[in-house]
């Protein structure tokens, strides 16, 4: 096995994930405690974060009885290999080979069919690229949406027009890859996802857009997979317009969406990304609760 460097918690084992084109992907992998109580968890980042923000999540779901596998996707993090400019890594390519390989690795290591896939933002978008959704018994989307930029806030939408249709292209002319990190859009990114992801956003539909012109490869009407979409009202991205656009693009998945009030948990707020973060603990039993399947009881 590649000599991954742990830099996370000490109890989370380094693995490798081997995907159907011989890529290969780093994980962390953290064992229930005591014991395994409920299905194990994917854990699906979003566009440019690394697994590492979530380990401290991941952990205490491990302590609540689920087995947690979290990971960087092709070009990210721990499973980039070589220069970013070198890497020719796609956003469809996350969906249709990474979360595959890390849904059936999963599946492999602890003998359960189904796992329940906590998907942050496009790590909750993609199950109709995924041709073994059916291992999937459940998606927990955070933040999860179509990013579809008329969906949006106007202040924002333009915003995000003049970084993903503007800036990230003459980024990638310039210097081979998304320089995202600069814009305040996570790490930087390759460049073809760079390219899809704001093209994805622009269209509506999100991961449909990959799929457009091939059938064979569109998995989004078969997907029976139970919903259920965490999003906050202050989020910018996660709207009530482009969480509808990503269930118009699963029309046969029972569905649960759930609007969050950040100052019902003793927030200031919760966004887009704050919700893994060890400061704002207080939301992360409704995630557990979502990921059980139990009813979901708000705070007011």
């Amino acid at each position: 096995m590649t000599n991954f460097k742990n830099i996370a918690n000490q109890d989370a084992e380094v693995v490798e994930i081997v995907c159907a084109d011989g890529q290969l992907l780093c994980g962390h992998f953290l064992r229930a405690s005591p014991v395994a109580s409920g299905l194990p968890v994917l854990l699906s980042p979003a566009t440019g974060v690394k697994q590492h923000f979530y380990l401290r999540f991941a952990r205490w779901l491990a302590d609540q009885g689920h087995n947690v596998l979290v990971f960087d996707y092709r070009g990210i993090g721990l499973s980039l290999r070589g220069p970013l400019a070198n890497c020719r890594a796609t956003l469809a390519e996350w969906g249709q080979l990474d979360q595959v390989a890390a849904v059936d690795w999963l599946v492999a290591r602890t003998g359960v069919p189904k796992v329940v896939l906590i998907g942050h933002s496009a790590g909750g978008q993609m199950i109709g690229l995924l041709p073994n959704h059916e291992k999937v018994a459940r998606l927990v989307g955070v933040s999860a949406s179509t990013g579809w930029l008329k969906g949006m806030r106007l202040a924002f939408s333009m915003k995000a027009r003049l970084g993903l249709l503007l800036l990230v292209p003459l980024g990638i002319r310039l210097k081979g890859y998304a320089p995202t990190s600069a814009l305040g859009l996570g790490e930087n990114l390759p460049s073809e996802v760079g390219r899809q992801w704001g093209q994805w956003c622009a269209a509506g539909g999100y991961a449909t857009n990959a799929v457009r012109r091939l059938p064979e490869e569109d998995f989004h009407a078969s997907v029976r997979t139970p919903l259920t979409l965490l999003y906050a009202d202050d989020d910018d991205i996660a709207t009530p317009s482009t969480v509808s656009d990503l269930l118009r693009t699963l029309p046969h998945a029972p569905s649960e969406v759930v609007q969050v009030n950040p100052r019902a948990y003793g927030l200031d707020a919760l966004g887009h990304l704050n919700w893994f973060r060890q400061s704002h603990q207080s939301i992360w039993r409704l995630i557990a609760s979502a990921v059980r399947g139990e009813e979901l009881q708000l705070r007011q």
